[in-house]
């Protein structure tokens, strides 16, 4: 680690993920963002393009040839799919550890990897070291890994709201729905129709029904905390908000219990999940700019089915607030190291 702290490169940081990542390290005490990467806005000053970091981030974006990322203690890939592959190598060789915020090394199977992403994986014997980064059930090994794989947004959201039931061995595990709600920020901060204010303002559509990439992640985190295989039916859908991401759980139980007393003891000592209390409906802005999954569980009146609601912001919980809790646990700081701001209310 550097005497001033832990020196930290950022690869691709002109995205949502990469101005929240920004504005996260900017605030972070044991952090030095030593070089930030992009091939289209080299040489231009961080903050002019984000002027929210005016005063705090005096970098300039570089080149990703001329950034000497391998002088850092961790590099963060806040890029599209497929970049992270193909430096990840080199880097690791060189002692350098990374927080990938893409999806390059989610998957451990990476044939399954390459049928929903569509390319040949770049290195695929890192996929098998590489730790899939959700503190709340892989603390320990991320401490020690080289190449930390950040959760996706959906997948942060559904697995802390399935994983009591799932682990507890309480609910069909062949008959699992995830019904799940995005604000566009979700997207990326590229140039889409479908995320152009006249498209997706006042208007609501689910997308993705015959399959998303984010299916197999979530599939893969709940078989494992199941010891066996599940059947998961995940839909996602498009609000008209910019941030948040809120998802409705269903599962039929298969048990009795105390539902409530279930969440409460899994989560007991977790710093950013929130298990309120019971009768709740948790809302998105109650967690907006916040390092926090807020869930509330319920059991209809006669029904043998459990109602999980579960919400994050999807560019902090859900992304780079992920990724620098992953860090923390890394570096060997307090995991809420950066991360205590509050939720923006209205």
């Amino acid at each position: 680690m550097a005497k001033n702290g832990i020196r930290i490169g950022i690869v691709g940081g002109t995205g949502y993920t990469g101005v929240e990542l920004l504005r996260l390290l900017a605030q972070h005490p044991h952090c030095e963002l030593a070089a930030i990467t992009s091939r289209k806005e080299a040489g231009m000053g961080v903050a002019e393009l984000f002027p929210n970091l005016r005063g705090r981030v005096s970098l300039k974006f570089s080149e990703p040839a001329a950034a000497a990322l391998d002088r850092c203690d961790l590099v963060f890939f806040a890029t599209p799919n497929g970049v992270a592959m193909e430096q990840a190598r080199a880097l690791v060789n060189a002692g350098v550890r990374i927080i990938d915020i893409a999806a390059d090394f989610r998957i451990q199977d990476v044939a399954l990897w390459e049928q929903w992403y569509g390319v040949k994986h770049a290195c695929p014997e890192l996929v098998a070291e590489a730790v899939y980064g959700l503190p709340e059930v892989n603390r320990e090994r991320i401490r020690e890994a080289r190449i930390v794989a950040n959760p996706g947004c959906y997948p942060t959201a559904v697995q802390l709201g399935l994983l009591p039931l799932v682990e507890a061995g309480v609910v069909d595990l062949d008959h699992l729905i995830a019904d799940a709600k995005s604000g566009v920020s979700g997207a990326g901060r590229k140039a889409e129709v479908h995320t152009l204010l006249a498209e997706a303002s006042d208007n609501f559509k689910a997308y993705g029904i015959p399959g998303h990439r984010h299916h197999p992640e979530i599939a893969q985190g709940l078989e494992r905390a199941a010891g066996r295989p599940v059947s998961l039916v995940f839909v996602p859908h498009l609000v008209p908000m910019i941030r948040g991401i809120h998802a409705t759980l269903y599962a039929r139980l298969t048990a009795k219990g105390d539902w409530q007393a279930l969440y409460e003891n899994r989560y007991a000592k977790e710093a950013f999940v929130d298990v309120m209390p019971a009768g709740s409906h948790p809302d998105t802005r109650s967690v907006r700019g916040a390092n926090m999954c807020r869930i509330a569980v319920h059991q209809p009146r006669g029904s043998d089915i459990v109602v999980v609601l579960s919400v994050i912001d999807n560019l902090v919980k859900g992304a780079s607030g992920q990724a620098v809790q992953n860090l923390n646990i890394m570096f060997g700081l307090p995991e809420t190291t950066g991360l205590e701001q509050l939720a923006l209310l209205p």
